[in-house]
């Protein structure tokens, strides 16, 4: 045997061992999600971030702005996915447009909603630490099983799961967009203070963006039809959905006596 062949068999032999490690680090990251989103929901606490802060009562707590922080967060879950993308050699065309799906949300948080953001409203540093790693690991272990391990068959851009998963992604962007979009302009120039949010989805919920962002990734796990898609729908529904949107029906009830009881916290006519 010559050498050439050896040194081509270990080094597939390496390559296979460190595929197959891989394959286990995102499955262990997907397990940490639905651990986290679990923890997230057992503990139950408002979210450390804008309204609530003022509540926290602690003057060392350093701060950010909110739209530096956005700018700063979202980056690497498109940028790593993108990465992920280009030096991928097993990714068709129909595991580079399942990734385009997380890509599109990310790159309009970022350069849209990010530049977008009104006010003078602050988050925790340690809230932004956690925001960033989170993008971070959750852009590797979507992007990274999606285009190397994920395996679609040929027809899965027409198979009722993609469309109806494509299809419900954009209407959450939709939603989750234009319910930030309200938000933005409850204030008038000068206005300071909250108000009562009212118009399109937040006629029905209190949390009409966290909402949009459920139904999005929602329809991102039935598109891409993976454990690794469906972790992070998990994650966010517990996160985004539960927590955050739960959090702020309270304060709306509690702030606002005339605040609307038909509305719910995320689920239209549900909870």
């Amino acid at each position: 045997m010559e050498s050439s062949d050896l040194t081509w068999k270990t080094f597939g032999r390496i390559t296979v061992w460190i595929g197959e490690y891989e394959r286990s680090i995102l499955g262990c990251l997907a397990i940490m999600m639905i651990a986290l989103g679990l923890l997230v929901l057992l503990d139950n606490q408002n979210p450390n971030c804008g309204r609530y802060i003022a509540t926290k009562n602690n003057p060392k707590q350093r701060l950010i702005d909110n739209r530096l922080a956005a700018i700063l967060t979202y980056p690497p879950a498109f940028l790593i996915p993108l990465i992920c993308i280009y030096t991928s050699k097993a990714a068709t065309y129909i595991n580079v447009a399942v990734v385009m799906l997380m890509i599109s949300h990310y790159l309009q948080r970022t350069f849209i909603y990010g530049i977008l953001i009104r006010g003078n409203s602050k988050i925790p540093l340690h809230v932004l630490s956690f925001s960033l790693t989170f993008c971070t690991l959750n852009g590797y272990m979507v992007g990274r099983y999606h285009t190397e391990y994920a395996v679609y068959d040929a027809n899965w851009l027409t198979d009722p799961r993609f469309i109806i998963g494509v299809s419900m992604f954009f209407i959450g962007m939709f939603i989750n967009i234009h319910s930030d979009h309200i938000l933005r302009n409850l204030r008038k120039p000068g206005e300071t203070g909250y108000k009562i949010p009212r118009g399109g989805m937040f006629e029905y919920v209190s949390g009409a963006n966290y909402f949009g962002e459920v139904v999005e990734w929602t329809g991102f796990s039935v598109a891409c039809w993976t454990p690794h898609s469906l972790c992070f729908a998990i994650f966010t529904a517990s996160y985004i959905g539960f927590i955050k949107a739960f959090s702020h029906h309270r304060w709306y009830l509690e702030k606002f006596e005339d605040y609307p009881k038909s509305r719910k916290a995320i689920i239209p006519f549900i909870i």
